[in-house]
């Protein structure tokens, strides 16, 4: 198994981050952590962020910033993005006010968009996804299947978020199977066996994770992103168990 990077997703530790951002970072590289995904960046100028990675001998594996963000401070985002070493743009969230059919249209153009401004810059733009993406549309395709299948491969990427795919009654690593060098960034997550299918520490539930990391070098991975949206202990202690069960693994 390839020994691709590992970053924590910090939108995981947002009340930690909201009291001490270097301190939050500084305990994520402690744990073994080799890079984050950011979820913004506190107060910090990208001078500043990128001093402290590079003090922790951390890095900018991608950002997740806001479809609204992207539309209108594109220019922004990826002048921050390049200062602090940052290759991944990442359209984290679709809100609830832009999900019918004639959204995911005006979408699939707005993503086209963004996406080839990305490329002429030397980055690379990924679509982020839960659940509410696989309800079929009127030709019978998922809202995700259509995504994909309408962008431009070059310009709008993939970061199959696992858990939210495993909710909806899909298999993660088929999905990753069908889009090949198409999945540079993959959320790791895992899943109470219970009926509440809530958030767990990776290696604590029933997600098929194994088969998913295995298959990582395939499919062009180049970062395994750790996010736990909730938690039912402290957020810190969840990280630090699921870098473990990738030590187990020989993951990191």
């Amino acid at each position: 198994m390839a020994k691709i990077p590992v970053a924590l997703q910090m939108f995981t530790l947002r009340n930690e981050t909201e009291k001490d951002f270097v301190k939050t970072l500084e305990q994520v590289a402690s744990l073994g952590y080799q890079g984050v995904e950011f979820a913004g960046y506190g107060d910090l100028s990208a001078k500043e962020m990128k001093t402290v990675l590079d003090d922790l001998g951390l890095k900018a594996a991608s950002s997740h910033v806001s479809l609204d963000q992207l539309e209108g401070q594109l220019s922004d985002v990826i002048q921050y993005s390049q200062g602090i070493g940052n290759k991944h743009i990442v359209c984290p969230f679709l809100m609830p006010d832009r999900r019918t059919e004639a959204d995911y249209k005006a979408l699939i153009k707005s993503l086209n968009d963004i996406g080839r401004v990305c490329h002429e810059e030397g980055l690379t733009f990924s679509y982020h996804n839960h659940d509410f993406e696989l309800q079929r549309l009127s030709d019978g395709r998922t809202a995700l299947e259509t995504i994909l299948e309408e962008t431009n491969p070059e310009w709008v990427k993939a970061e199959f978020d696992i858990y939210w795919l495993q909710r909806a009654g899909e298999v993660p690593l088929e999905w990753i199977k069908r889009h090949p060098e198409r999945t540079p960034l993959v959320h790791l997550k895992d899943m109470t066996t219970d009926g509440e299918q809530f958030f767990a520490e990776l290696g604590t539930g029933g997600v098929d994770l194994q088969s998913v990391l295995n298959y990582g070098e395939t499919a062009g991975v180049e970062w395994w992103v750790v996010e736990q949206d909730q938690s039912r202990r402290s957020p810190l202690e969840s990280i630090e168990i699921s870098i473990n069960y990738l030590k187990q693994l020989q993951v990191v």
